[in-house]
């Protein structure tokens, strides 16, 4: 059984044959936002319709970190090590203290509430960027069935006031998002509006100048199926969810490889301890796969 599907042959150079990829644990609903906890050994994942996080490690195996989480979607932390969240119940951004309480970010924008914060990452001055389609309140599923008062856009909270600006606001519904290692560009997944059958499902990346972005442009166009999360490693590739698994491309926009997964691949993350290893949330299971790449830390914890 073939585990990848090499494009260009820079990609076998990133896998390897011995190293395929593990199901560590399956059962649930739609699983989502992986998030390494390598002070901890641990990471953390959302199974959004069954309302919680789950806790996996390779000493105890799988076990639930947080029932209910408010239908969490994607986790990402922040500067200090603390657990970053986006909550599609309560519509809003939070962040898990060391003593367990949780500080709500952002639930807001100009006086109305936000959609559904799916996807977070944190850049290395401390700002907080997160997505906000629509997905989590157009039905019951992923949180609770409510009215749209906001535009799908991507914010910025501000580390020091705690602001919160649209600094992406011509996006159909933005999804996953990350910076690019020297954090000049912002790639970001746009999934289209639930049941459009004129969804752009296409990856768009944007310069970053300061707190703001500029000159939002076509990246790539993910086929089959969409990108919903990815990461990026220390050289700048993207490794982003796809139907048929997780796919790689460059730089420059170029397919590059894909490793095949028998279910919808949703997110993905790097963990483990060189930072190798690809975590993969796909629909009803959570894979793994040691890769021969890092993936990039944003000067977050190990």
């Amino acid at each position: 059984m073939s585990f990848f599907e090499v494009i260009d042959p820079v990609f076998a150079t990133y896998v390897m044959g011995n190293a395929p990829v593990k199901q560590l644990a399956t059962g649930f609903d739609w699983v989502e936002g992986p998030v390494w906890f390598g002070d901890a050994n641990c990471l953390l994942f959302s199974d959004i319709p069954n309302n919680r996080i789950m806790r996996w490690s390779p000493e105890t195996g799988v076990s639930i970190y947080r029932e209910p989480s408010n239908f969490s979607n994607g986790h990402t932390r922040d500067l200090q090590g603390r657990l970053v969240s986006c909550e599609h119940g309560a519509r809003r951004v939070t962040r898990t203290e060391f003593d367990g309480t949780v500080t709500v970010i952002a639930d807001c924008f100009d006086g109305k509430r936000l959609n559904s914060p799916n996807d977070v990452v944190v850049k290395s001055d401390g700002s907080i960027w997160f997505s906000d389609p629509h997905y989590g309140i157009m039905t019951n599923y992923e949180g609770y069935k409510s009215e749209q008062e906001l535009p799908c856009n991507v914010y910025r909270v501000d580390p020091a006031t705690g602001a919160i600006d649209a600094v992406i606001t011509d996006m159909q519904c933005p999804n996953g998002l990350a910076f690019s290692p020297d954090e000049s560009l912002l790639y970001v997944a746009d999934t289209g509006t639930m049941y459009s059958p004129d969804a752009k499902k296409e990856m768009r990346v944007y310069d970053v100048a300061g707190t703001s972005t500029a000159n939002g442009r076509f990246f790539h166009k993910v086929d089959p199926g969409a990108s919903d999360g990815f990461r990026l490693d220390t050289d700048g590739n993207i490794w982003t969810s796809a139907a048929d698994g997780v796919h790689c491309i460059a730089p420059d926009g170029k397919l590059l490889g894909k490793i095949l997964v028998p279910e919808l691949v949703s997110n993905v993350c790097f963990g483990g301890r060189g930072n190798h290893r690809l975590f993969i949330t796909a629909t009803t299971s959570f894979y793994a796969i040691s890769l021969n790449r890092a993936g990039q830390r944003h000067a977050l914890p190990a």
